[in-house]
């Protein structure tokens, strides 16, 4: 499945070079990092609302959305999925409580 999410991000860093009116992507990226992180914000709430209404599918959807323009956010700011799974391979089999107390103590 980690392949999934490569090729995503391959296709995003292709989308810098289409123009806004042939790829969505190319739309947010043209309109800039405000324009993404609004639109990260709008799916955040969609997930949540569909959490609390117990649909599971509607979750499953909200989250893939999430994923996608959070992936969206990563690429405009010239980070790859890579940087993202590394960091979580880095929290792997590392407390939850210790890996927020180390951050803290930073």
């Amino acid at each position: 499945m980690v392949e999934i999410l490569q090729r995503l991000g391959d296709i995003l860093e292709q989308r810098k070079q289409a123009t806004a009116g042939e790829s969505y992507v190319a739309s947010l990226y043209t309109q800039g990092t405000d324009a993404i992180l609004k639109k990260i914000g709008e799916e955040a709430t969609e997930m949540i609302l569909a959490a609390k209404e117990n649909d599971a599918s509607a979750l499953v959807h909200e989250v893939a959305d999430l994923w996608f323009h959070s992936l969206v956010l990563l690429a405009h700011k010239g980070l790859s999925v890579d940087a993202v799974m590394n960091e979580l391979a880095r929290r792997f089999g590392v407390s939850g409580l210790q890996e927020k107390a180390d951050r803290q103590g930073k």
